[in-house]
C-alpha cells in the first residue's frame, strides 16, 4: 500500500490500509486515519491528523507553515477529518498562536484544484471550495456552503451555512446563512433556493427564509433595526434562527 520510493518519517503513524503514492513525502507528528488514499507527490507536515477515508490527490501540500510573517517556527496544528476529497495542488496550512494555534478541516468536504486554506481556518462539513477558491487567515465556513471558483474570502470573514457565492466573488464582509453572492463588486443577489431544496427543505421553510432576507437587504432598515425584527420573527419561524444568531456574532459585519 506504501510506494517504494515514498519517504514517511518513523515517527509518521498511519493505518495499517493508509495508500500512499509515489514520491510522496509524509514528515514528523503526521497520524493519518483508516482507508485514507494519499496519491504521489503529495507534502504532508506535521503536526497533522488525518482521520479516515480521505483521499488526497497528486501535488496536493497539505500542514506546511502558515503564510504569516508573526509566525516563528511555534508548534501549531492542522486537524481534517474524515471522507474528505484534497484535489490536486490544494494547501492548507496550519494555525497561529494568535488564534486557536489550529486549522481545522471537518467531514465530507471537497477542496477542488487549486484551493487554498490559510492559517487558523475552521471549515465545517459537507463544504464545497471550487477550483481557484482561497480563505486568506482566520476564515470559518460553515456546514454545506459552496464557494466558487476563484473566490476570495478576507481574513476574518465567516461564510454562514448553506450560503452560495459566484465565481470570481470578493468576500470581505461575513456572508449570512442561506445567502448567494456574485457579481463586481460582490452584493447579497438572493437565497440559495437549489441548495435548500436539495437538503429537503420544505417550501414553508424557504418561504420563511426568503422573508428574512427581505428584512435584512430590502426593508431599508439599519442592521440593529433588521435584527430586532428578525428576532421576533424566530419565534414564530425557527427556520430563521441561524440568520438571526449569525447576525448577532458577526465580527466584520455583514455584506450588504
Amino acid at each position: 500500500m506504501i510506494h517504494a520510493s515514498a519517504l514517511i518519517d518513523p515517527t509518521a503513524r498511519l493505518a495499517a490500509d493508509v495508500s500512499v503514492g509515489p514520491f510522496t513525502v509524509i514528515g514528523p507528528q503526521v497520524e493519518i486515519g483508516a482507508g485514507t488514499v494519499i496519491g504521489p507527490h503529495v507534502v504532508i507536515k506535521g503536526p497533522t491528523l488525518i482521520g479516515r477515508f480521505n483521499r488526497i490527490f497528486q501535488f496536493a501540500s497539505i500542514g506546511e507553515d502558515p503564510q504569516d510573517k508573526k509566525y516563528q517556527g511555534e508548534i501549531t496544528r492542522l486537524e481534517i477529518g474524515d471522507r474528505n476529497t484534497i484535489r490536486e495542488y490544494v494547501t492548507v496550512h496550519r494555525g497561529t498562536l494568535q488564534d486557536a494555534a489550529l486549522t481545522k478541516i471537518g467531514n465530507d468536504n471537497l477542496l477542488m484544484a487549486y484551493t487554498h486554506v490559510a492559517h487558523d481556518c475552521v471549515i465545517g462539513n459537507h463544504v464545497i471550495m471550487a477550483n481557484g477558491a482561497s480563505l486568506a487567515g482566520h476564515v470559518r465556513v460553515d456546514d454545506h456552503a459552496i464557494l466558487g471558483g476563484f473566490t476570495l474570502v478576507h481574513q476574518f470573514c465567516q461564510i454562514g451555512r448553506q450560503s452560495f457565492s459566484g465565481m470570481g466573488s470578493v468576500i470581505s464582509r461575513d456572508i449570512p446563512p442561506y445567502v448567494m453572492v456574485g457579481g463586481s463588486p460582490t452584493k447579497p443577489r438572493g437565497i440559495n433556493n437549489v441548495g435548500m431544496e436539495r437538503l429537503g427543505y420544505d417550501p414553508d421553510a424557504i418561504l420563511q427564509i426568503k422573508r428574512g432576507f427581505k428584512v435584512i437587504y430590502k426593508s431599508r432598515l439599519k442592521l440593529e433595526e433588521a435584527i430586532e425584527q428578525l428576532a421576533t420573527m424566530a419565534e414564530q419561524s425557527p427556520e430563521i434562527v441561524p440568520m438571526l444568531d449569525f447576525l448577532r456574532q458577526s465580527g466584520r459585519s455583514i455584506i450588504r
